[in-house]
């Protein structure tokens, strides 16, 4: 145990967390030339192309050092704020943090909120600063950023570059001489932590976890404790470049093991194993379920591929288990399925893959988050639809999730930034000058008010020199309404929207624009209506397309004319009780679009 070293990378995205992954894992040969390529760690496309990782990854990498041969865990964590909890179970697995700052854009929003969860857990810190090779390198003033937030010696941070390979060496001699050895004891009850797992169609789940206490050995009946269910250690094993099986794996040391599970819902994150027939009296803190933040229904364009999307949605879930989904049907849509997400990245992701891996195109309603209605007969409801919430008379109060956010901008944003947070009714608790022209914004702000466009919004009013990172604080008492759209006094579900009583107006009066310019033109004539219960608080007019039935009259008497035209005004009222509006799929997206 005294020659094992247990590390993760905390870094912002795209500051060369991936780059720097491939040159560790090659100068420590873990890998040869020819098994060489960009951001290996990274198996999926989508990952590849955003240069961003989705799913954590974990490998050993043997080195020796003065003639002593050491092996090092690299436990490698997901940048962005979406996939926080992964980061907080893979930062618990570890002793040890590189921590990764890009010298020519300094320190961001992730990278301090991961930061500081490190430093929760007593991790030692070694501060990288990467990129060293650009022209825009500024590694005189980030050093100056990064001792002001850690508060460490100037000379212990290190300098490296990624691309090139310069500093690698001194990275790897660093994580050996500051990194402490794993505490643990061989010879106490078997304690794991699981930290990530990944589905294999033909092994089943791969449970990834780290050894506390004792050994786990092929054969073994072990227990998962959270979820009470209990396994046969089929194959245990080290995680290479592919999976090593060895017959044990000691306490201090990252494995993996195979036990044929297929549920994905049965290996949790965060769980820990024990031995069934010895376990131990205690499990590991800090296991939580992950709960969706994120609501949106996903509808198959044609309705007959209903069962396809529900098979592949259920493919997806086997290799992310924090996708949460139940059927649902819609008047305007058909049937579809009601989706929780652990944020809008996560739902883009999402539907990417659906497309990209399965061939689905689907259409996404407008994102929404999760409520808490409280009745007048006392009940708590979760509201997770806009149609799940009841008469407004039978409510007594509604509460929404609150974030508190985190944004670092430079100090010429401020001003657009704080109107940007304060429009979205946040409360601002902080505002901190990291260096002169760096500043860090805290605010408090519901949930709701970040899930449309705030990111894109806020990239806009920067230039996008802001970054911004957030966590969830618990629930508020609000001033929610229904709002529900109707189209010639048909209500279209799918629009449907949950939103604060003062911005009702507004919005209302916005959608029913957006709709009369998206909405072709009919028949008859269209009446487009946002209301809240009985009460129309925005209309706009769509006016029906008409031929023009006066032309064949040449002079003559005017009461000729009138009566063609009410003839053909009988017909348009006829054909509006029997008209159905037809509503594109750019409609639906463009309630997230509403400030374009």
């Amino acid at each position: 145990m005294h020659n094992i070293r247990n590390f993760c990378i905390i870094a912002h995205i795209d500051h060369g967390k991936s780059t720097l992954a491939d040159r560790l894992l090659e100068y420590t040969k873990t890998i040869d030339k020819r098994q060489m390529q960009a951001q290996l760690l990274d198996d999926m496309d989508i990952e590849r192309e955003r240069g961003i990782t989705i799913k954590s990854h974990a490998i050993q990498m043997n080195y020796e050092l003065d003639g002593q041969k050491y092996v090092l865990n690299l436990i490698d964590t997901p940048g962005h704020v979406d996939f926080s909890y992964e980061v907080s179970r893979s930062i618990a697995a570890c002793e040890g943090a590189l921590l990764i700052v890009d010298a020519s854009q300094g320190i961001e929003a992730q990278t301090i909120s991961n930061l500081f969860m490190a430093m929760e857990h007593d991790l030692t810190i070694i501060p990288v600063l990467n990129k060293i090779d650009l022209p825009g390198a500024m590694p005189e003033e980030v050093k100056d950023e990064i001792v002001e937030l850690i508060g460490c010696e100037r000379d212990t941070i290190l300098s490296a570059s990624g691309k090139t390979g310069a500093g690698v060496f001194d990275i790897l001699r660093a994580i050996i001489d500051r990194v402490p050895a794993p505490n643990g004891d061989v010879n106490k009850p078997l304690k794991a932590l699981i930290f990530d797992s990944v589905f294999n169609p033909f092994r089943g789940i791969i449970a990834y976890y780290r050894v506390m206490d004792g050994s786990i050995k092929k054969g073994q009946n072990v227990k998962f404790m959270n979820t009470g269910m209990n396994y046969i250690a089929d194959e245990v094993g080290v995680l290479k470049l592919d999976l090593l099986p060895q017959n044990e794996i000691k306490a201090g040391d990252v494995g993996y093991i195979i036990s044929g599970i297929k549920d994905a819902k049965e290996v949790k994150v965060g769980d820990t194993i024990t031995d069934f027939k010895n376990p131990s009296t205690d499990h590991i803190n800090g296991f939580e379920d992950v709960k969706p933040m994120v609501f949106a229904g996903i509808y198959p364009v044609e309705t007959e591929d209903f069962e396809e999307l529900r098979e592949a949605m259920g493919k997806l879930q086997l290799n992310d288990a924090s996708i949460v989904f139940e059927p649902e049907s819609s008047a305007a849509l058909g049937f579809g399925f009601r989706c929780g997400f652990l944020g809008m990245l996560h739902l883009e992701i999402i539907q990417e893959r659906l497309e990209r891996e399965f061939g689905m195109i689907v259409i996404t309603t407008v994102p929404n988050v999760s409520y808490v209605c409280y009745t007048t007969k006392g009940d708590v409801l979760p509201v997770n639809n806009p149609s799940d919430l009841p008469n407004p008379d039978k409510i007594d109060y509604v509460e929404e999730p609150y974030i508190a956010a985190s944004v670092i901008t430079k100090s010429e944003w401020v001003g657009p930034v704080m109107s940007l947070c304060l429009d979205k009714r946040g409360i601002l608790k902080n505002q901190v000058y990291l260096t002169a022209d760096r500043v860090e914004l805290s605010f408090d702000m519901p949930l709701a008010e970040i899930v449309f466009d705030f990111y894109d919004r806020l990239k806009t009013i920067s230039k996008g020199y802001a970054s911004f990172d957030y966590h969830p604080i618990g629930y508020k008492e609000s001033k929610l309404v229904k709002m529900d759209i109707l189209l010639n006094a048909k209500q279209v579900d799918a629009l449907s929207a949950i939103i604060h009583k003062d911005n009702a107006f507004d919005l209302g009066k916005k959608i029913c624009k957006k709709l009369k310019d998206l909405i072709p033109k009919q028949q008859f004539e269209i009446a487009i209506q946002a209301a809240i219960g009985a009460k129309v608080i925005a209309r706009e007019t769509i006016s029906a397309m008409r031929k023009d039935v006066t032309a064949k009259c040449y002079g003559g008497d005017i009461s000729r004319k009138r009566k063609l035209l009410e003839k053909q005004k009988e017909g348009k009222k006829r054909m509006r009780s029997v008209g159905n509006v037809d509503i594109p799929q750019s409609a639906f997206m463009a309630v997230l679009k509403l400030n374009d």
